[in-house]
């Protein structure tokens, strides 16, 4: 399937996913050259989730394999269901019809993981290959045989071949450095943190109903808080939950005691609350917020009324 930068583009936005000329480009040249596309940047800016909405612009089904330590081939292809096998041995072995161990390695019996999911569709899926750093390097090696090939061996039942090989996206937050095999068979893209002009975009697209000034507020203090030295910096998924947090309140513009209320919706780290404390007046020079009157720059907000310094 051939799809241009700018139709991307459109098709996205109808999907509140607001992206990039850049990273609609690389999607784009994924597609045409049938290639896999290896997305790499800091947690939260949506790597994951535009995995999801390419699913939904091509009408097809995403499939995703979440990596983690210890991942294997096994557990990402197939399995044989055991228990199912045992009792269908069981329930026959009294009978004249006893089966052969051989009837048992069937696909009836297949539990299909997302590789061998993502090869045996009718139609081409969207297949979302997710931390790919996570997992080690033979299963890494493994992935560039099947990146290549588009088939796998199952030895009680021969060669599987993917009669739609599937559009593949791997994503990765660099915990450690993937091979250079693996980034030449895969385009490439960098997913940065969103510029202003586009985080708001963003909220917008997402909350229709947000304020302008509101929004506009929200994004200064994210890019400001971005550029401190946090324990974890908060993404794209943290702005929206702030900001649907402020509009719950029924807020339309931020002040000091909103921001350290809601604060465990960006910050997810005690330190990094501390960060924040330490630096609220540039936090609202970011925003053009001014000093609240029943301010405690060096108190924190506990649960309840419980207040704890």
């Amino acid at each position: 399937m051939t799809l241009s930068p700018d139709v991307l583009t459109a098709r996205f936005a109808e999907h509140g996913h607001v992206v990039s000329e850049e990273y609609a480009t690389a999607l784009s040249l994924s597609l045409t050259l049938q290639r896999p596309l290896l997305v790499e940047g800091p947690a939260g800016v949506g790597k994951t989730q535009s995995a999801r909405t390419l699913a939904q612009v091509l009408g097809t089904r995403l499939i995703r394999l979440q990596c983690y330590e210890g991942l294997d081939a096994q557990s990402a292809l197939y399995e044989w269901n055991y228990p199912r096998q045992l009792l269908h041995l069981r329930v026959h072995d009294a009978g004249p019809d006893r089966p052969a161990v051989t009837d048992v390695y069937s696909e009836s019996f297949l539990l299909r993981r997302p590789l061998l999911e993502a090869i045996t569709q009718d139609t081409a899926p969207v297949l979302l290959i997710d931390e790919v750093d996570r997992a080690d390097e033979a299963f890494e090696a493994f992935l560039l045989e099947l990146l290549s090939e588009w088939q796998i061996s199952i030895p009680e039942l021969g060669t599987i071949r993917a009669a739609h090989p599937p559009h593949v996206i791997l994503t990765g937050n660099r915990t450690r450095d993937l091979s250079d095999a693996l980034r030449r068979r895969c385009l490439y893209a960098w997913q940065a943190y969103p510029s202003a002009d586009e985080e708001r975009r963003i909220l917008h697209a997402r909350q229709p109903d947000l304020p302008e000034r509101l929004a506009v507020q929200v994004v200064a203090v994210m890019a400001a808080l971005r550029a401190l030295p946090l324990r974890k910096t908060p993404g794209v998924a943290e702005t929206l939950d702030w900001a649907l947090a402020l509009t719950s309140l029924g807020r339309d513009s931020l002040d000091e005691h909103t921001l350290r209320l809601t604060r465990g919706c960006i910050l997810k780290a005690r330190e990094d609350w501390a960060t924040l404390d330490a630096n609220i007046p540039a936090l609202q020079a970011a925003w053009g917020g001014t000093p609240a009157a029943s301010a405690r720059p060096d108190t924190d907000f506990g649960i309840g009324s419980v207040r704890v310094r």
